[in-house]
């Protein structure tokens, strides 16, 4: 009976933590480039229960080939969650510095069974990089273009994108015209495993082995553009994100509902089976 108690909590603690995953990812629903988590469930090891033959002395002749009772199931464990690299829809702003990457062609990745991604190519103020889909920029004072959190964009040379003013054009290969002059061109990432990326939140990632990505122009095998005025919105199914949302709550609800049944159980061997009269 002890075990129908682990087995009740963890199915209760997973529960919890799919609610905490899908109530980010509703909180997020409008936030610019995000990218909504999906989670992965596990069961734990699963146990093959036999009898123990003892025909003599207790401790001697114990076989451990005895007849099979029967498979004994240990819980349930949330083992992970990744995003979902899916596209997002374009929103329309009307603002130059908000730029959105528009997949086209993008190869699939067979040995790792997922489709590659593009992404923003960041610099922090400390030199690391990062990456993005979240393409909401601004200019700062000497104008250069970065993110609201103070990231620099880069170009295709791995230096930061400067231009004169706000007025500045940006090409569907994402090539930059600052005032009738050419200054540069936006660096566009891809990724042909995005799951390998770590996510360390406000849309950023970042690789494992701190190399930087691979520029996908001139990749013959990648097809995208680069639309100026607007924003990518999150890949947030607001409305399935709410079914699963309730499936997880009714989940939880009956694993706590079997808790308290084992615990009712557990109450009367204790106070009335195992009472002396």
């Amino acid at each position: 009976m002890l075990r129908g108690f682990y087995a009740a909590a963890s199915g209760m603690i997973t529960q919890q933590r799919v609610t905490e995953y899908l109530t980010n990812n509703i909180a997020n629903a409008n936030t610019p480039g995000y990218k909504g988590e999906q989670a992965s469930l596990r069961s734990f090891p699963e146990l093959l229960m036999k009898r123990m033959n003892t025909e003599d002395i207790p401790g001697k002749n114990i076989s451990q080939n005895g007849p099979t009772l029967g498979g004994l199931n240990t819980g349930v464990y949330m083992q992970e969650t990744l995003p979902k690299f899916t596209q997002g829809d374009l929103q329309q702003t009307n603002k130059s510095t908000d730029i959105a990457i528009q997949e086209r062609v993008i190869p699939f990745n067979t040995a790792a069974k997922t489709k590659g991604a593009l992404f923003f190519e960041l610099q922090n103020p400390d030199g690391t990089v990062r990456y993005t889909r979240n393409g909401n920029f601004t200019l700062d004072q000497q104008g250069y273009l970065t993110t609201n959190n103070g990231f620099y964009v880069l170009g295709e040379n791995n230096q930061r994108i400067q231009v004169q003013s706000s007025d500045f054009k940006m090409l569907e290969d994402g090539t930059i015209i600052d005032n009738g002059r050419n200054a540069g061109k936006l660096k566009v990432a891809f990724s042909d495993n995005p799951n390998t990326l770590v996510k360390e939140g406000e849309g950023l990632f970042k690789t494992t082995s701190g190399q930087a990505l691979p520029t996908a122009s001139g990749n013959n095998r990648i097809a995208f553009s680069v639309n100026q005025g607007f924003i990518e919105r999150s890949n947030v199914d607001v409305t399935q994100t709410y079914t699963e949302l309730m499936s997880a709550y009714r989940s939880f609800e009956a694993n706590q509902k079997v808790l308290q049944a084992y615990d009712r159980s557990m109450e009367k061997a204790a106070n009335d089976i195992g009472s002396l009269r």
